[in-house]
């Protein structure tokens, strides 16, 4: 072989690796040419018996896995690039192990709710992303005609609120506009997904300004304590939104509905019996909603301000029960739901902004700490390998290299339609590897560590992960 000429092939092997849905001992070769895997063996070959110059790597005892499908993130690139980019949400992205990213139709401006948004998206990630890329389509008031010209672009699904979404730019559908996505959606090879928050015809949070995140009439207590903004975000939203979207699943019996972000336990016997029924539905949970629970979350600390809330400990067990369900679990994958923003929109008070954030201007009129105004949104594009194995470490839950390749692998590839090629280690699909070391031990943004998005603002800074 030339000095000019690149070796044909790339071998990877461990003594532990997930390879199509299985732990064992393998070896992976993978061609330089188009990055497919061309062959595997269940042992660990040594390098002899490979061509002399052949890249070969023994990772022993780390795992390998296939690499993570994150198939819920918001890179915000164009239009909010301050917030987010496709150059350093792709380098977080990767900096964990995922090496597919789903960008959401918004945040971004113009939002990908038409085929122009959508050019004007691909057109700005030409050349800045570290990994894999797909974009979902948006669906919002008066778009219905966009849908079908957006899947034969190529869209890996499409995306509605229930509720105010937060910006402009995106509004909440009704269900008006939800019967035309259905009937204009019925037949196409794609999803269709919702953020399903609701408020129903009678609720304690009594009215609309939760939906522009201001605060309830009649807020329960203080605005920066964040028992007072859970109240406000109760788990009847959730529930009647999509008792709301199962009520018109009969209009397109054949295309795959999807819950994203599910957040309250109560919403899961109405999604089992759907099931049952025959309705195709699925459901998505959070790495923040199976770390993180209410009654740590200090006052003002509005790093941990999502929509859907982060809601109780019992919820959070409540969540880990159904995702380990032996039989038909609905929650099928596990995303990031990375939603970052710039530090002054999170309204850190100062004991917990640091010196190195910004403070919000005085002129703003906005106070520190206040749940209501602070930006909704966790930031943890790249570690939600970690905090998944770490959560379950410290709760003592028996989950298995197996178990997270299927959560956030092969069934979040199957949601967003790459379930041929992405999702698994197996021949022929993409020689997406993530090696991860399942001992080791740090701190999230201790020297800088585990934070590559653009703002490092994070609910996790300061944890202990294990896993890397």
């Amino acid at each position: 072989m030339s000095a000019t000429q690149h070796p044909p092939m790339t071998v990877l092997a461990s003594s532990r690796a997930v390879i199509s849905g299985e732990l064992t001992a393998a070896t992976i070769v993978i061609s330089t040419k188009t990055g497919k895997i061309t062959s595997i063996f269940h042992s660990v070959l040594p390098p002899s018996s490979f061509p002399a110059g052949t890249p070969y790597a023994d990772h022993s005892p780390h795992i390998l896995l296939p690499g993570l499908v994150d198939a819920h993130v918001h890179l915000n690139e164009p239009g909010r690039t301050e917030w987010e980019g496709f150059w350093t949400g792709t380098q977080a992205a990767a900096s964990g192990g995922v090496t597919t990213v789903i960008d959401m139709p918004l945040n971004a401006i113009p939002p990908t709710t038409t085929v122009h948004g959508l050019k004007e998206k691909i057109k700005a990630a030409e050349g800045q992303c570290w990994v894999d890329v797909g974009f979902y389509g948006g669906i919002i008031p008066g778009n219905a005609e966009e849908l079908k010209p957006l899947v034969r672009e190529g869209v890996r699904g499409f995306k509605g609120f229930l509720i105010d979404s937060g910006v402009e730019e995106f509004p909440a559908v009704s269900s008006t506009d939800i019967e035309k996505a259905m009937t204009e959606l019925a037949d196409e090879p794609t999803t269709l997904m919702f953020h399903a928050e609701m408020i129903p015809p009678i609720t304690d949070s009594v009215g609309d300004h939760v939906q522009w995140s201001l605060p309830p009439l009649a807020p329960i207590g203080p605005l920066n304590e964040y028992r007072t903004f859970l109240a406000s975000r109760p788990s009847s939203f959730e529930t009647y939104a999509i008792s709301e979207i199962l009520s018109l699943a009969h209009l397109a019996p054949n295309l795959p509905l999807h819950i994203v972000h599910l957040s309250a336990i109560e919403a899961i016997p109405l999604l089992r019996e759907a099931r049952a029924e025959g309705i195709k539905i699925t459901a998505e949970t959070c790495f923040h909603y199976l770390a993180l629970a209410a009654e740590k979350i200090k006052h003002g600390d509005t790093r941990h301000k999502c929509c859907p809330p982060i809601r109780t400990q019992s919820n959070q067990d409540g969540l880990w029960d159904e995702l380990l369900r032996e039989d038909d679990s609905v929650i099928k994958t596990v995303v990031s739901d990375h939603s970052p923003c710039t530090p002054e929109l999170k309204l850190l008070p100062p004991s917990l902004a640091g010196n190195h954030l910004p403070t919000p201007p005085s002129e703003d009129e906005k106070e520190p700490g206040d749940f209501f105004d602070a930006w909704g949104g966790v930031s943890s594009v790249g570690l939600g390998l970690p905090i998944l194995y770490t959560s379950a470490y410290q709760n003592k839950r028996e989950i298995t290299p197996e178990l997270i390749a299927k959560w956030c692998c092969a069934n979040t590839a199957r949601q967003v339609g790459l379930e041929k090629g992405k999702g698994q280690l197996a021949v022929g699909f993409d020689g997406d590897v993530c090696v991860f070391d399942d001992e080791a031990e740090w701190v999230v943004g201790e020297r800088g560590e585990g934070m590559f998005f653009r703002n490092k603002v994070s609910a996790y800074a300061g944890m202990r992960m294990r896993g890397v």
